[in-house]
């Protein structure tokens, strides 16, 4: 029995409601499409998933905080649950089936659990702290993932979600991220939360990306870490932290790290 048991039974129920309200959308020809603020797009599927999400963890766990990529955070416990109900929202407007729910819980700053569910690609991937990563359908039906042991750059598969994003002149390191994928054996661009589980499972060695925020973030923690992996910010800080995030199979990413830091020119 592990501590997180019962939160690794909701989250796997939490997956399934969201699930049934995202792929009831995906496709469907009135799916009702805003920009946001940040002119990122929004979906009527977006919103309702976290509100599946928000009233079945009122219900079940009332004493927990929930923050929601759409509707905020409330309360204010020190178990905060993390929600992003559509990881990849653009590829699901356009009819791309990579994108997934994340779901993460917190105890303080430590993610203690995290899951990911892509249900268009029918795959979960899940980790909860001390009990390893895996991937399946089901708690019963899984298999174990470990990263990869690519030791050096110039064998590395590297993933990354958009090379041409703005975020990188931002951050400063377009220049470093322009060496990493010269260096690297193989780059594609697999984006979103599924470069970084493909991290985990040991296909890819590295993923990057210059521009995210939590509920980005905190569901690939525990998986990335437990499959035996590292995932930090570009400068080397927490994840959560820094706004963006370097996962590596753990033997690449101090060597990850300096390339993005360098400057040419």
């Amino acid at each position: 029995m592990s501590a997180h048991d019962a939160d690794l039974h909701l989250a796997f129920q939490l997956a399934d409601e969201a699930d049934a309200v995202t792929l009831d959308r995906f496709r469907a020809l009135d799916l009702a499409v805003e920009t946001k603020p940040d002119l990122t797009p929004v979906t009527d599927a977006d919103r309702a998933a976290e509100h599946v999400l928000r009233a079945t963890l009122a219900r079940e766990r009332p004493h927990d905080a929930v923050v929601g990529e759409e509707h905020g955070t409330t309360g204010d416990a020190e178990r905060r649950w993390v929600l992003d109900p559509i990881d990849g929202t653009k590829n699901f407007v356009r009819g791309v089936p990579v994108w997934s729910t994340l779901i993460a819980l917190l105890h303080g700053e430590d993610v203690v659990l995290g899951l990911v569910s892509a249900p268009a690609l029918g795959m979960r991937w899940w980790a909860a702290s001390g009990g390893g990563a895996w991937t399946g359908h089901r708690l019963n039906a899984a298999r174990p993932i470990r990263v990869s042991h690519v030791a050096t750059v110039g064998d590395a598969s590297i993933s990354f979600s958009e090379w041409n994003d703005p975020a990188w002149e931002a951050t400063g390191s377009r220049d470093g991220f322009q060496s990493l994928l010269e260096r690297g054996w193989r780059s594609r661009a697999y984006g979103d939360f599924w470069s970084h589980m493909l991290v985990a499972e040991g296909a890819v060695d590295v993923a990057v990306e210059p521009e995210l925020n939590a509920w980005d973030i905190a569901a690939l923690v525990p998986i990335v870490e437990e499959a035996g992996g590292r995932i930090t910010a570009l400068d080397g800080r927490s994840a959560l932290a820094g706004g963006n995030a370097v996962t590596t199979n753990g033997w690449l990413h101090d060597d990850v790290l300096a390339l993005l830091a360098a400057r040419t020119g």
